[in-house]
Order: structure tokens, then sequence, then C-alpha cells
């Protein structure tokens, strides 16, 4: 009996674990057949919402400013040069690069021996010609006095001839005498000739003493120019640069010994591109004085100084392009000839013009604009101007609208995405309208007449229009591309 209890028990315990291990099999068979009839069902289609960053733009009056680089130039710079050889023997003591010099002070003097010796010489040759002349001017005096003698006793000459011939006539004198009072008379004319050729040699050497005296005159002049030469002074305060003299040195005529520079009268040369000079032209085609602002970065501190166009290039230079602009400065202390500035102009203001950052902007010329159910919409703009890492922009229907930045190869119209607002930026609230009876209808009639329009939007635009307020933005949109 215990051998039949515990065979019985057996079989039991076998049937169990038989029973246990196909209704494991069957739970593998059901998950696997739920598992592929999960795979052949086709997959549920789901919207994909992007997050974009918005900016609220509005319509206002921006200043554009031209960026360009340029260098610092004094307008007045003045070549110190030797006007005569010679050798040095006296400098000032800041005749030095880099020295401060005042307007009139004395800064090179060169050996003036030679040059006293000339000026003592033209004095001398002045004098002689100064004596000359009033040796000249007495000896003319002489000869006029003696003509009008030799005037006199010609006139008198005359008479007695006549004298002469009158007793001849009476029967009185003989013609003997009356032919020596003609020779007589003959006589004191050739002299009265005489007198007057002395005359005229005199006043010829009157004149050639006058003309000794003037190159006299003029030689002292050049020589007492020399002279001064021999100094050279500032003719106006400044820095000395490009010194190249030392004390006992001889220098030849027209060797540059350094270079005066005005550090207080500074302006900054830049070139522009052609489009960007017309925009600095006013209606009458000249160069408005445009404010000007130039910038010098030393080790990150940026220094500036302020300005005003002045003039541009005559020429544009040959092998260049563009135009090159001067400004003159107003006052730049830390700034000095040579620097590489950045340069900045006030360009006229522009009106009724967007402001965005330049990632807005796609190739095509459009925005994306955040719609109805925060749908993206293209809106066509115009490029006004760049500057630097934002654009400036007009368009039709920029006023009042949330656009997007930072523009991705993913968004486009009609993608559905969540709006990232600035902090303290909120949504705008759209301007609504009641529509009368009659043009809701045609809108209706519109919008269902539309074959390409796809039937959400269709339903979408339908449940708008049959609200008591309808947006504005939807019926200007249905009106303008519908023909409404």
């Amino acid at each position: 009996m215990k051998f039949l209890r515990q065979s019985l028990f057996g079989v039991f315990l076998a049937a169990l674990t038989v029973a246990l291990l196909l209704f494991a099999a069957q739970l593998v068979m059901q998950a696997v057949q739920e598992r592929m009839a999960r795979d052949n069902r086709p997959p549920q289609a789901r919207e994909r919402v992007f997050a974009v960053n918005l900016v609220l733009v509005e319509l206002a009056t921006v200043t554009p400013e031209l960026q360009a680089y340029g260098q610092v130039q004094s307008r007045r710079t003045l070549e110190l040069r030797a006007p005569s050889g010679g050798r040095v023997v006296e400098l000032a003591p800041n005749f030095e690069e880099g020295g401060e010099v005042e307007e009139g002070e004395v800064l090179v003097r060169f050996d003036p021996a030679d040059a006293q010796a000339a000026l003592d010489r033209a004095r001398a040759d002045l004098q002689d010609a100064r004596a000359e002349r009033r040796d000249a001017e007495r000896a003319l005096e002489l000869a006029r006095a003696e003509l009008v003698a030799g005037e006199d006793q010609a006139s008198l000459r005359e008479r007695a001839l006549q004298r002469q011939r009158d007793l001849e006539e009476r029967g009185v004198g003989t013609a003997a005498t009356v032919e020596t009072a003609e020779l007589a008379a003959a006589a004191a004319r050739q002299a009265v000739l005489a007198r007057r050729i002395a005359e005229a040699q005199a006043e010829t050497r009157l004149d050639q003493a006058a003309t000794r005296l003037a190159r006299a005159q003029l030689a002292l002049e050049e020589a007492q120019r020399d002279l001064d030469d021999m100094t050279l002074s500032a003719r106006f305060s400044g820095t000395l640069a490009s010194v190249s003299l030392v004390e006992g040195r001889l220098v030849s005529a027209n060797e540059k010994l350094a270079e005066l520079v005005d550090a207080d009268d500074l302006e900054v040369a830049f070139r522009v591109s052609t489009a960007q000079y017309v925009r600095l032209l006013d209606d009458d085609g000249r160069l408005i004085d445009a404010p000007v602002t130039a910038t010098l970065d030393v080790s990150g501190v940026d220094l500036s100084a302020t300005g005003t166009i002045s003039r541009d290039s005559g020429t544009a230079g040959e092998g260049q392009s563009g135009r090159v602009i001067y400004a003159s400065l107003d006052r730049a202390p830390a700034f000095k000839p040579g620097d590489f500035v950045t340069v900045s102009v006030r360009e006229p203001p522009l009106d009724a013009v967007v402001r965005l950052p330049a990632s807005a902007l796609d190739a095509a010329g459009t925005v994306l604009a955040l719609g109805p159910e925060d749908r993206l919409e293209v809106i066509p703009v115009t490029l006004v101007r760049r500057q630097g890492d934002e654009v400036l922009l007009r368009g039709d229907g920029l006023a009042g609208r949330e656009i997007v930045v930072g523009r991705t190869p993913l968004l486009g119209p009609g993608i559905k995405v969540r709006p990232l607002r600035q902090e303290g930026q909120a949504a705008p609230e759209p301007d609504t309208i009641e529509l009368s009876d009659e043009r809701r209808a045609r809108l209706v009639a519109l919008i269902e007449g539309n074959a390409g329009m796809p039937d959400e939007v269709k339903q979408r635009m339908l449940a708008q229009l049959s609200a008591a307020a309808v947006p504005a933005q939807l019926v200007q949109r249905i009106e303008s591309r519908m023909g409404g």
C-alpha cells in the first residue's frame, strides 16, 4: 500500500510539472504573437514641436553705423632740413626723439662764421654802391650845370653873329668879322652838344650806380638770410620725430634732420567702398559732416576719440577701389600719428526699420514669424543694412510680430513651435475686429472654395471666422491672398 501511494504521488507531481510547462509555453507563444502583431501595426504619426526663441519687433528710427579701419595722421608735419651745409655747433636740450618743443624755440645752430663773413662783404659792397651812386648824382648835376652854361654861351655867340651880319648889311662891317662870328657860333653849338653827351653819360652812370646799389642790397639780404638759416626754429608747437642729428656733425645742404609733428591736430584716414561712400553724400552730391568715433584697442582698453568728416580723396588711387575719407579728430591725447584704429561713422538715420539679429534672416530674404496656434509663417523682407551681428530690415506686416531668432534648417512655414520669449516679454495681444454678415459670408466662401487648402487648415480658419471677434491679421491675409 505504501508503495502504491508513493507511486501515485510521483505520477501526480509529474503530471503537475508537465501542466506547468505547457502553461509556460502557451504564455511565451501568446507574448510572441502579441509582439509580432504590434510590429506589423502602422505607427501612429505624432507632430514634432520645436522650441524657438522669439523677439517682439517694433518699427523705429535707427541710425546705422559704418565700420571701417583707418590710420591716424597729423594734419601738420614739418620736415627740418639744413638750408645749407655746415657744422652743428648747438642743439636744443629737447632736440631728441619725442621731444616737445614750443613755437619759435631755437632747435639747431650751425657754424655762422662763413655766413657772417659773407654778410660783412655784402655790407661793404653796399657802402661802395651807395658811394658810387652819390658820386654819379654829383656828376650829373655838374654835367647839367655845364650844359646850361654852354647853352648860354651859344646864345651869346648867336646874337654876336646876328649883330655882325647887320653891320655888314649897313656897310660898316666886313666879311672877315662875320665869318669869325660864324665860326665862334658853330664852336658854341658844338660845345653844347658835348655838354649834352656828358649829361647823358652822367645819367647812364647814375642808372648803373642805382643798379649796382640794388644788386648790393639783394646780396646783403641774401647774406642775411644765409646767416638766419644758420639757426633753425620751430614754426609751431609739436613733437620731434625721426631725429638723426648730434652736436658737432657736419651736414650737407637740404639734409633731413628731423620731423616736427603737431600731435594736437590729428586726423584719421580710412577707406570705404563706393557703395558706403554714396551713403555719406547729401542730395547735392557733397560729403556730409557725419560724426566719427575712432577707437584704439590697447591690451583690452579701448581708447576713443570723436571727430567729424572733413574731406575725401581726390582720386581713387592706382590699383585701389573705393574712396579714402579724412576725418578731423577733436581731441585725442592718447593717439599718435601712425596708430591703426577702428572707425565708426554715424550715417543718416533710417525711418521705419526693424533691428533684428542676423540669425533671423535667411539667404532668401525672409524671416519666420509666430502665427495662429503657435505655427510659423514666412514674411518676405528687404535687407536695408548689416550692422555687425544685426540686420536692419523693412517689410510688410513686421510691426508687432514675434520673429524667430536663431533659425535652423528644421524650421519652416507651418511648423508648430513652443515659444521661448525673453524675460519680461509677453505674447502680443492679437488685434480683433467684428465682421458684418456679408463680409463673414464672403470670407467663408473664399475658404471653402479653395481646393488647394488642407481640410484641417480650413476647419481651423472657419472656426476662427465663426467667432464674434475675428483676428484682423487673419482677415487681412485671406483678403490679400485670395482676392477678397
